[in-house]
């Protein structure tokens, strides 16, 4: 990958259109509203609404809630197996070949999963979705926001994980879908939806800056931020010192972050399976309620996600994610030991900003920690160790559920492990460059 960290060319080459920075918004907004958008999709239909498959897919075969929680882990595994390949792929084609291969195999995916009459053949439904998911999905709309985005790049994280969030809050429209036509017809029209949405917006997203003349944030080119004196060329500006994927792999704090990213995921990927379930049956809430809840946690993970961007841009975002941890595991025991309503709002507050504010800050750290350079395969490989917590998390839910009849022992353990993710991010400091010689 060409870095674009020195003297800028002159704009006006490659075919570019300098001026439209200085009279419209910068293009990389619009890759970012584009990646929101893809992102809600996933979010409003699979990602937070398969909670409610979950509890009609259990009444109509009677599957097991380990096995349910199998098929949300198989998702989270083939994220984390194909993360390098997608890394790779990313580097190698950029956002918009990733993303437009993603959303057809997505829309494909959700077709079959209409058909499914048998553990095999669900499992094979759900894997295609996940596949599509994840080549349409967080790392490369992030993917996309890290290369356009320096000063702001927090922020513009942020924002591209609002459509997550802004995905939770129409779930309740995919609940209700799913009680007039069932969830057979809800996966069709899911479908549907998403090719012809999703593909259209895969064609806004670019790779580089440069493409179109342009420069992170929307700065000018550097080589005109100071004029030539005296006939003197112009200032050169270093290289920044950008890790390769074999130098991160030798930093100490590529593992500590990967690992404090693992431990906060056990906690997010299981209440996106179980909290539903949780609510309606263990709290004897109906699944209206239940969608209620989830509607709330997510406006909260919205504020969170919109105000963490900004935070994360002017303070330290090692030390707002240490905060987020504890609040996690907080939320987690309140979930568990519930015995009235103010509770589970505790849980709902706590585990909501938590969420929102953490999120954002989870690329923007390896992106300030490792530059932008061969940042695909970073995330990557790191994927691979993110997996340990989202394949886990609804698997030791599920499993404690089966064997115990209640969730209370099985979110304490998942509250512990969030709790220990506090410890991995402080220890994840920022990396010195990487020394090289000439």
């Amino acid at each position: 990958m060409v870095c674009d960290r020195g003297v800028a060319e002159d704009s006006t080459s490659g075919g570019g259109a300098p001026s439209r920075q200085g009279r419209s918004l910068f293009y990389g907004w619009w890759i970012v509203i584009a990646g929101s958008a893809l992102q809600l999709l996933h979010s409003a239909l699979l990602g937070q609404a398969y909670g409610a498959y979950v509890v009609l897919l259990r009444e109509d075969f009677g599957w097991s809630k380990t096995m349910l929680s199998a098929a949300s882990s198989l998702r989270e595994a083939e994220n984390g197996i194909m993360g390098p390949v997608q890394g790779w792929l990313l580097d190698r084609f950029g956002p918009r070949a990733v993303a437009r291969a993603g959303v057809v195999i997505l829309g494909v995916g959700f077709m079959l999963f209409s058909r499914v009459n048998s553990p095999p053949t669900f499992f094979a439904a759900f894997f295609v979705m996940a596949v599509g998911a994840s080549l349409a999905g967080y790392l490369t709309v992030t993917f996309a926001a890290v290369h356009w985005f320096e000063r702001r790049r927090a922020t513009a994280i942020a924002l591209t994980s609002s459509g997550f969030a802004l995905g939770g809050m129409a779930v309740p429209i995919t609940v209700l879908v799913l009680d007039l036509a069932g969830w057979r017809t809800t996966a069709v029209l899911s479908g549907l939806v998403v090719l012809a949405v999703g593909l259209p917006l895969t064609q806004v997203l670019r790779h580089h800056p440069h493409e179109m003349g342009l420069r992170p944030d929307g700065d000018p080119p550097r080589a005109t931020m100071r004029e030539v004196e005296d006939g003197k060329p112009p200032l050169v500006f270093p290289p920044a010192p950008d890790f390769t994927l074999r130098e991160a792999l030798h930093e100490p704090s590529f593992w500590w972050v990967s690992l404090g990213h693992a431990s906060a995921l056990f906690t997010v990927s299981a209440m996106s399976v179980h909290l539903v379930s949780h609510l309606t049956q263990s709290q004897g809430y109906t699944l209206g309620q239940a969608s209620v809840v989830v509607f709330f946690m997510t406006m909260l993970f919205l504020a969170g996600t919109l105000s963490g961007g900004v935070v994360g841009d002017r303070v330290s975002k090692r030390g707002l994610v240490v905060v987020c941890m504890g609040m996690h595991a907080a939320g987690l025991l309140f979930l568990a030991h519930a015995v009235n309503t103010w509770m589970i709002a505790a849980f709902t507050l706590l585990h909501g900003l938590a969420w929102g504010w953490r999120g954002p800050q989870m690329a923007a750290l390896r992106a300030d920690y490792f530059g932008r350079a061969s940042f695909g395969k970073i995330m990557g490989v790191s994927n691979m160790v993110i997996l340990l917590g989202t394949i886990s998390g609804p698997l030791i839910a599920g499993y404690v559920y089966d064997r115990t009849g209640d969730y209370r022992i099985g979110f304490d353990i998942l509250a512990g492990i969030a709790l220990s993710g506090s410890i991995f991010f402080i220890l994840a400091r920022k990396p010195s460059p990487p020394a090289r010689t000439a």
